[in-house]
């Protein structure tokens, strides 16, 4: 079974999300974990778009890379530009693959209510998941 890192700046959103949908989507074929180069805590509007769609993460925590030092990841997927610029080399053979997703806490920033806000966790999310529904295909395709 492959061992897959989804890496984001604070492991706050994005990188929760995908772990999440790795785990329920992917059980069979991946070990998903995510962390963060920060860590800003876990984000309850991810976590209420996720249960949404059927996928609890409410029990995930934010994490900082280094604290995953001791596992020998096949992959480390990037799912923000800012992880992307700034990722670390990991020890073992971990390949890097690179897939940016909008920032949904600073889109959400400007609207104009929560339910507007939720909009734009809930498309990343969608995104997320597509996303997700691809590997481990897509990572060896890379």
């Amino acid at each position: 079974m492959a061992k897959l890192l989804f890496l984001c700046t604070g492991n706050s959103c994005r990188s929760q999300m995908a772990e999440g949908f790795a785990r329920v989507l992917k059980a069979d074929r991946l070990e998903a974990h995510s962390a963060g180069i920060e860590t800003h805590g876990l984000n309850p509007h991810a976590v209420r778009v996720m249960a949404e769609a059927g996928v609890d993460i409410s029990g995930q925590q934010s994490i900082h890379i280094d604290e995953l030092s001791h596992i020998r990841f096949d992959w480390l997927v990037t799912v923000c530009d800012h992880a992307a610029e700034q990722c670390p080399v990991l020890p073992g053979p971990a390949r890097v693959a690179h897939r940016a997703f909008d920032d949904p806490p600073k889109l959400a920033r400007g609207a104009a209510s929560e339910e507007e806000a939720l909009l734009h966790y809930r498309r990343v999310r969608d995104e997320i998941r597509a996303y997700v529904e691809t590997l481990p295909e897509r990572l060896v395709a890379v």
